[in-house]
């Protein structure tokens, strides 16, 4: 299914498009209702705000009213993996990481982070996690909604994270910092970047990461919390790469 509404051709603002096919696929993974106010693109990668104006089973009809001032996507393909956090950090993580423009997140157990069963016996919002971030890309006008994929292993995520262009992972003991590590790197295609649990990594996950290609990055001499690394990640490799 389509991520993201690009219309082919030209959409020139105060007109009236029409979605139907793989574009009205793409409006239904919103969940969209009458009246609402939608992000698209057209074939030149320009965003534009519209308001549907009529939803039927297999179309709908969307005034467009506003040019955006920029692209409501990033020029690549960032993927987080986060350690399954305790509490509602994950949430979080979720909310905060859509609105800075994540493509998707792999949620997974390491060594030392909480498995997926001991939280659901305490907080049991896993099923949560799609709807959060189809909110948030609502809320930030974006124009695809990323995909939290079902948790998994560490082996598993690596496995996920072998096709993509470049692959980082966040680690307390590193010295080189992300910034640093990025600045003379020209924007990759697709980016995985890697956050640990509240505990630290394992040593050899660690060593595991760097025998999948995975480059280690610090982000300073304080030690954070994995949600707020995580955001402090996503906005760094967005800024760096004019992907904000």
């Amino acid at each position: 299914m389509p991520r993201r509404i690009i219309v082919p051709g030209k959409v020139n603002k105060d007109a009236t498009i029409s979605l139907k096919g793989e574009l009205f696929s793409a409006l239904r993974k919103r969940e969209p209702f009458p009246g609402e106010i939608i992000t698209v693109q057209d074939a030149s990668g320009k965003a534009f705000r519209g308001r549907i104006v009529e939803l039927k089973d297999d179309q709908a009809r969307v005034f467009i009213f506003e040019e955006m001032t920029g692209p409501a996507e990033s020029p690549f393909d960032l993927l987080l993996f986060q350690a399954l956090p305790e509490k509602e950090r994950m949430e979080l993580i979720i909310q905060k990481a859509t609105e800075l423009g994540v493509k998707g997140i792999v949620p997974f157990k390491s060594k030392h982070s909480i498995s997926l069963e001991e939280r659901q016996a305490s907080q049991p919002k896993a099923h949560r996690w799609q709807q959060i971030a189809l909110k948030a890309a609502k809320q930030c006008r974006r124009a695809s909604m990323p995909d939290v994929l079902p948790y998994c292993s560490f082996e598993q995520a690596l496995d996920l994270a072998r096709p993509l262009e470049s692959k980082i992972i966040l680690w307390e003991k590193e010295g080189t910092r992300l910034a640093s590590l990025i600045r003379d790197m020209p924007p990759p295609r697709s980016i995985a970047v890697m956050v640990g649990p509240e505990g630290g990594w394992a040593e050899e996950e660690i060593q595991q990461a760097r025998q999948e290609g995975f480059c280690s990055a610090g982000l300073g001499g304080r030690v954070l919390r994995t949600e707020t690394a995580a955001i402090a990640a996503c906005a760094i490799l967005q800024y760096e790469w004019d992907g904000l």
